[in-house]
């Protein structure tokens, strides 16, 4: 249990890569405040009962919040409801992302903009949320989730791209300011992961995309949880401003 009264969000965890996340920090003893603008369930109390269940672990907490990452004033009232319903608040996972694929001169100006809305702008907007908490402790932990094409591009997501490109800045940018308040701020970049969307794709296409991947395989979203888990803990307390690309060595 090498989170232990650890108090964390994670923004978009209740579904592939965030709800992995939200697993493995409750496993190893962090109370969890997890946010999604819509639940699977269709309620964040049943959505945590559930995850509850699959943790099997009853000496956490476990809470779903209904928020849109796109909005700095769902930000404000997740971290105070973490606060209040946590007792604090360590660890923020920003998580929360969308698609809105297209060529780009096809692509409409709110596909753009909704893209950077929630994927960028979300984490401007619970970062600063979670500073004061964060600042007045000393201590604090921030992982954002990236992406791989935001350091290698990719056609047809140029709003994808920027977004994640913008997030891998932001990220380095506020490890040097954090810094001298003791808060970590690092990204993870994944590779191709096997979620809901992945799940669409032909076999063909799944081939073409392994075809560049060295491992041949597609990454598991516990892939991507076990580095937050890391990136969480204090084992990791000497590392800021990192891009860890999680990728099967697809880029190199």
């Amino acid at each position: 249990m090498i989170l232990s009264d650890k108090k964390a969000i994670v923004t978009g965890g209740s579904r592939g890569i965030g709800r992995a996340i939200v697993k493995e920090l409750a496993k190893n003893g962090c109370n969890v405040v997890f946010t999604d603008i819509a639940f699977p369930s269709g309620s964040p109390d049943e959505e945590a009962k559930q995850i509850l269940n699959e943790v099997n672990n009853p000496n956490i907490k476990l809470l779903g919040f209904t928020a849109n990452a796109a909005l700095a004033e769902d930000a404000k009232l997740t971290v105070e409801f973490a606060e209040k319903n946590l007792g604090g608040l360590n660890i923020l996972v920003n998580n929360a992302g969308i698609t809105k694929d297209g060529l780009l001169l096809r692509m409409s100006d709110e596909d753009f903009s909704k893209v950077i809305d929630i994927n960028l702008k979300g984490v401007f907007f619970y970062t600063k949320a979670a500073l004061k908490p964060m600042m007045s402790q000393r201590y604090g932990k921030i992982i954002n989730i990236a992406s791989v094409v935001g350091i290698i591009g990719n056609p047809g997501q140029a709003n994808y791209v920027a977004s994640k490109a913008g997030v891998i800045g932001m990220t380095k940018s506020n490890a040097k300011e954090l810094a001298s308040r003791n808060i970590t701020v690092n990204a993870i970049a994944p590779g191709f992961i096997q979620t809901d969307m992945t799940d669409k794709l032909t076999e063909e296409q799944k081939q073409a995309l392994l075809s560049v991947v060295p491992l041949k395989r597609m990454g598991k979203p516990e892939d991507i949880a076990k580095v937050v888990k890391f990136l969480s803990s204090e084992d990791s307390d000497y590392i800021t401003g990192q891009v860890f690309v999680v990728d099967g060595g697809m880029v190199m």
